[in-house]
């Protein structure tokens, strides 16, 4: 149970390394802003309100996080700009753990609920197959029987990816002809699963643009024809974000969660951007869990998102 297991130190030094180019971006945004200051005072907590935002953190975020700090200042009446990091780290801390979504934890899969089917959604480029077969590694990794679907029949590409992930991990891939129903491959892998008393499903999607009522009415329909063969399934619907695309990953993310029922998220290539500020904003807007964060290529790459750990690697010890 390695991958869903405690936070090792290997683990802690990819965190540290994926967050790097935003922990830089962010410290010499920071340090220009505070530059000839003793004092945290309205001009600074300006300049960090505009590095909070130019760092994607979001502007509901943000001011949530300049109140708290404008809070403490006026409590402890007088705060120096030595003391502006550790306060900005405690302070997005509690902010984030005031969200009573449970991380740090992995899907739960229940003995009775098996096979545990996993819809993945999320337009394309975002590292939806990557993730997938991350997972399908941790899941056989942890012991259980995994099956994926290539239910993104639009894209011979995405298909093709997705087999190759499977070879590298062992694990079957349920696919059909290209332009298949969606639908109609999303119940045959949970047929198939079914039949081999498999543990886990993982099924791709499409990821046509996210503001297409058509796409939201495909996952809808993938969604009923799998309840015939399972009817608690999906149990979990898997939002991935691309979090190098900044502000782009938030409107994502609320177009998803109006149009299905998504249950968890993850955030992927944080260790090629300097916008690493985003998942910040997203734990803190949505109230649905970050589950996974991308931290890089490898297959051990993708880990469990626990608030305390990323701020600490963000902002210091």
């Amino acid at each position: 149970m390695a991958f869903f297991g405690l936070f090792s130190k290997e683990k802690k030094e990819t965190l540290d390394s994926g967050l790097e180019k935003t922990k830089t971006s962010f410290f010499d945004k920071l340090s220009r802003s505070v530059a000839g200051k003793s004092k945290v005072d309205d001009e600074v907590l300006d300049e960090l309100e505009m590095t909070l935002v130019s760092s994607d953190v979001g502007v509901p975020t943000t001011l949530k996080i300049i109140k708290r700090i404008e809070e403490r200042v006026a409590r402890d009446k007088y705060v120096g700009t030595a003391e502006l990091n550790r306060i900005l780290r405690e302070e997005v801390a509690s902010l984030l753990e005031e969200n009573n979504t449970v991380d740090g934890t992995a899907f739960s899969i229940e003995k009775e609920s098996r096979p545990y089917v996993i819809l993945v959604v999320g337009v394309n480029g975002v590292g939806k197959t990557t993730t997938i077969g991350k997972l399908a590694y941790q899941f056989k990794s942890s012991g259980y029987k995994v099956v994926l679907g290539a239910a993104d029949t639009f894209r011979a590409a995405a298909v093709d990816q997705l087999v190759i992930w499977g070879e590298r991990v062992g694990v079957p891939v349920v696919k059909q002809k290209m332009g298949s129903d969606p639908a109609s491959v999303a119940y045959d892998t949970v047929a198939s699963a079914k039949a081999q008393n498999a543990d886990v499903v993982i099924i791709d999607t499409a990821g046509r643009l996210h503001n297409k009522v058509g796409l939201m009415n495909e996952l809808t329909k993938i969604k009923n024809v799998m309840k015939k063969v399972l009817p608690d399934a999906p149990q979990e619907v898997l939002l991935v974000l691309d979090g190098s695309t900044g502000q782009n990953a938030f409107e994502q993310a609320k177009e998803f969660t109006a149009a299905t029922d998504v249950t968890a998220l993850a955030v992927t290539k944080l260790d090629g951007t300097a916008k690493g500020g985003v998942v910040l904003g997203i734990s803190d807007q949505f109230k649905i869990p970050v589950k996974y964060i991308g931290l890089g290529e490898q297959v051990t790459d993708l880990q469990l998102f626990n608030k305390q750990e990323f701020v600490q690697s963000l902002f210091g010890e």
